[in-house]
């Protein structure tokens, strides 16, 4: 084994080690079919029931369970439909992506509201039973974090991102010095941090929020943050507005790239402005 090779399985056994997902290791996955048995193939699998697609990973096989669970993925993001670890969809499941899943059990509430000609015009869901707040104005503070290069500026833009939800409900938002006095506690971290939710170092998974009314907003510190992303660069703000999104109860909309209840961003992408499938959503959960 090479050197690379080397650090490349020490890498994988300790994310392993700590239940973090590797995305990278999926793309020795591209085209393996069903009735394949492949090593690793496990890891696919675990990326699948990390995000709602699939209920258990207990080998390396490909079977029906697995097949079933790609073709109700790449159903969810307009991608052709296999059932197989096709490139498309392998390029889709590398992308950096928001840590909450796209379905739970199936218990989401997805709109199915269409036009005349049957095409979805909104894809919102919502965490299973709907929860929400009960009060409209919530509180919120920043905890102890670790030191993140190129988020200097996280206090201003968390308040430009609460305040593009603010505009479309009856919300309103205030940050608070003491963590007793606040809602929402926002912080950046690294790998295994204390929820059941490790990050997983650079690319993977970037953040998550939590559902009402747990209230924890988490960064991943070891992803690069800028509030002017340059190519190899997350836009701080676009990632926090998606993570309120799920703080105020919004679930994921697979089917609108466009909608910042998307769960997938690119390095370089600026996507910071709400959508109709957002706005929609979050009147629906609220009754606006």
């Amino acid at each position: 084994m090479d050197v690379f090779g080397e650090h490349l399985f020490i890498h994988v056994e300790f994310h392993n080690q700590l239940g973090i997902i590797p995305f990278k290791s999926i793309l020795n996955l591209v085209e393996i079919q069903k009735g394949q048995s492949v090593s690793e193939l496990h890891l696919a699998k675990q990326y699948l029931k990390k995000f709602g697609y699939l209920n258990q990973v207990n080998d390396d096989e490909f079977d029906d369970l697995l097949e079933s669970a790609i073709r109700t993925y790449q159903q969810n993001f307009r991608l052709e439909v296999t059932g197989r670890l096709d490139k498309r969809t392998v390029n889709q499941m590398m992308k950096p992506r928001c840590g909450v899943p796209d379905i739970f059990n199936s218990t989401n509430r997805y709109n199915s509201s269409k036009t005349s000609d049957g095409v979805a015009k909104a894809d919102y869901s919502f965490f299973p039973g709907a929860p929400k707040w009960s009060k409209k104005h919530l509180k919120y503070t920043f905890g102890a974090t670790v030191q993140v290069a190129g988020a200097e500026s996280i206090r201003s833009v968390c308040k430009q991102s609460f305040q593009k939800w603010a505009q479309v409900t009856e919300f309103t938002f205030e940050e608070v010095p003491n963590a007793a006095d606040a809602d929402i506690k926002i912080a950046f971290y690294q790998l295994d941090h204390g929820d059941d939710e490790p990050f997983d170092g650079p690319g993977g998974i970037f953040a998550h929020g939590f559902r009402p009314t747990i209230g924890m907003l988490h960064f991943d510190a070891d992803e690069t943050w800028s509030s002017s992303p340059g190519t190899l660069e997350l836009d701080l703000e676009s990632v926090a507005v998606h993570e309120i999104g799920h703080l105020l109860g919004l679930g994921h909309s697979g089917d609108h790239p466009d909608a910042i209840m998307y769960p997938y961003f690119d390095y370089g992408m600026k996507k910071r402005n709400l959508q109709e499938d957002d706005i929609e959503g979050i009147r629906d959960l609220y009754g606006l």
